[in-house]
């Protein structure tokens, strides 16, 4: 699904056959999920594939890897334009771009390990599909701000996220809502949550969740096309009235919500002012005019 033996990844500023790329059995990254990622995407346009917000992307991966205490020998200059060189190589224009930061050899938790820096890139529809989502409500928590580093992306949190779906899975859904420490709704497994009630938007506020990339450009489209969000502490029941709702992230992009439990959506998707972002937001990555150098 993911390469091929003809597929070119990028590793440690080497240009390598994916089926060639190695990394070690001692890495802190394997046994301890000391490590990180990044997910990007980048779109076909009128002027060529576009990496969509590189510069974010690789900020928050330069950044992830400095909080976690991973040296990467690269910048974030080099590793975009490797970015593009890749594309090129593999002949891909709509694709999933994968960055990840391994450690060296090291089984210490005293010593700052080296980091390796892998990119990959495939053709991926969205993580969620392509239907409304059956969303349940985990017993799972998000990790409090007190046990991690919440703005991060880190190899290791994706163990609460892999948990809380299999567990949607397992009870008939396609997608987990995890809550925070004070019972209020996070997010998704891996992605923002919105819900739209009575023409406003509300999301939860940003003390306990990741503070997702499309989450942003998300809220920069609703101001621009003048449609209220609101950030707010969300109660379960507060959804059981919820006109429409949706997930946003890179893999998933804007996945709308049928159900959440036993509270379904009252508005046809179709007419909901939650629709109308998701069109924006695919336009927007797909339009020329909205290349990387524009601030949205």
């Amino acid at each position: 699904m993911y390469y091929d033996s003809n597929t070119v990844a990028y590793l440690n500023g080497q240009f390598i056959k994916a089926e060639d790329a190695r990394a070690d059995l001692y890495s802190q990254t394997l046994h301890y999920g000391i490590g990180v990622f990044e997910g990007i995407r980048s779109y076909k346009t009128q002027m060529g594939p576009e990496v969509f917000k590189a510069e974010q992307h690789f900020d928050r991966l330069l950044y992830s890897a400095a909080k976690i205490g991973i040296e990467i020998r690269k910048s974030k200059e080099e590793l975009i334009q490797a970015t593009y060189q890749l594309l090129k190589k593999n002949r891909l224009e709509n694709a999933y771009i994968r960055p990840l930061v391994f450690s060296d050899p090291d089984m210490s938790f005293r010593r700052k390990p080296k980091g390796n820096i892998f990119i990959a890139c495939w053709q991926w529809g969205g993580l969620l599909g392509e239907e409304l989502l059956d969303v349940k409500i985990s017993s799972f928590e998000k990790p409090s701000p007190k046990t991690t580093i919440i703005d991060a992306k880190i190899v290791g949190h994706y163990v609460n996220s892999s948990l809380a779906t299999k567990e949607a899975e397992k009870n008939g859904y396609q997608a987990a809502l995890l809550l925070d420490y004070k019972g209020f709704i996070a997010q998704g497994a891996a992605g923002n949550f919105f819900y739209e009630k009575d023409g406003i938007i509300y999301t939860p506020k940003s003390d306990n969740i990741f503070p997702g990339i499309t989450r942003a450009t998300i809220l920069d489209l609703a101001a621009l096309s003048n449609i209220n969000v609101e950030e707010k502490d969300i109660k379960p029941a507060d959804l059981e009235f919820a006109d429409a709702a949706f997930f946003t992230g890179t893999a998933a992009e804007v996945a709308g919500i049928k159900r959440i439990d036993n509270y379904k959506m009252k508005m046809v998707w179709e007419d909901s002012l939650s629709y109308e972002i998701s069109c924006k937001y695919q336009q927007m990555v797909r339009d020329q005019e909205y290349h990387e150098s524009t601030v949205i």
